[in-house]
């Protein structure tokens, strides 16, 4: 099996790589290389069974879709975006990498088809959804995005829906929670405060938060997220039917919540570094988020998330930090 993952050099992505490496196969299939493509360079690759391949290059130019279909992949992971802080803040960048990419590429694989017809797993959002909201939004809530980077993805899913509907691919659109804790350095998203106030104050650095402690949020880990790509990559989108966007379990917690798990495992000494620093522009943002879903449809699935922020946390202690708080 040939494997794309496009935005690998992403946290996902360099991840998902690692997986696969150890692994070996996806779905009981001996996997037989990997292309990492990003704009970026990605880290170095991790030894494998198979051949490794890295290209550079933008999904929104022109022709880079095509030398992407033009290798055959049997299975594409599509990571790739700017994130929601910069999509609302850059509204033609936005659109251009994260919608345009996806049409590029969606066409490629249609003018490639019947030829090979490829599984494509898409990293969907949450930010699909806008208020007003129920305490819990079930599979059957309506996609109506209150963000640049929330209409990018919703109409990224109707496309590949339609494609899929036409038999160029078999795609699915996974809506992640916030990926928390994200390790590495802050970026711009919105959201990455969720991950700052846990992943700074357990490395001695002190971090803002911008939002009030009562906000709430859907969250999973990592380690999580790269276990929903794999699942989903097996599982393939004939399971979904029609309806190839699928919202994923998560833990749906407070600010205070996730402060309260960083004490209990970190202690107080890395709770005082988190300074309160309200931001209105965030907070503004952060108000029109959904808190809490009733992912029934994943979870029958068999789609798993944690079900404790400090399973969350030490996750993160365990695959980032070796296992110890310092």
């Amino acid at each position: 099996m040939r494997i794309a993952i496009i935005g690998a050099a992403g946290m996902l992505g360099h991840k998902l790589v690692h997986r696969l490496a150890r692994d070996g196969k996806i779905g009981g299939k001996a996997i037989s290389a990997i292309m990492r493509h990003d704009v970026v360079l990605a880290p170095p690759p991790p030894a494998g069974p198979f051949a490794i391949e890295t290209h550079l290059g933008d999904l929104s130019e022109e022709g880079q879709a095509q030398t992407l279909v033009a290798w055959k992949p049997d299975l594409i992971f599509h990571l790739a975006a700017i994130v929601s802080g910069e999509a609302e803040a850059d509204f033609e960048k936005g659109y251009r990498v994260n919608l345009d990419g996806t049409r590029h590429l969606l066409e490629a694989i249609r003018l490639a088809a019947p030829a090979t017809v490829p599984r494509l797993i898409f990293t969907s959002s949450i930010a699909v959804f806008g208020s007003p909201f129920p305490d819990a939004i079930g599979d059957e809530f309506l996609t109506a995005p209150l963000t640049s980077y929330g209409t990018q993805k919703a109409i990224c899913e109707l496309l590949i829906s339609d494609y899929s509907r036409k038999g160029f691919v078999d795609g699915m659109a996974l809506r992640m929670p916030t990926v928390c804790v994200r390790p590495g350095r802050p970026n711009k998203a919105a959201s990455g405060f969720f991950s700052n106030i846990i992943r700074e104050p357990l490395n001695g650095i002190e971090a803002v938060l911008p939002v009030d402690e009562s906000v709430r949020h859907w969250h999973a880990s990592p380690r999580a997220a790269v276990g929903f790509l794999v699942q989903a990559a097996e599982m393939g989108g004939a399971a979904l039917g029609n309806r190839r966007a699928l919202t994923l379990p998560g833990l749906s917690c407070t600010v205070a919540e996730q402060i309260a798990a960083l004490e209990r495992i970190a202690g107080p000494r890395a709770t005082r570094l988190i300074r309160r620093e309200p931001d209105e522009t965030i907070r503004r943002i952060v108000s029109g988020w959904p808190q809490n879903f009733d992912a029934a449809r994943a979870r029958k699935l068999g789609f798993s998330a944690e079900t404790s922020f400090d399973e969350i946390i030490q996750a993160h202690v365990d695959d980032e930090l070796g296992g110890k708080v310092p």
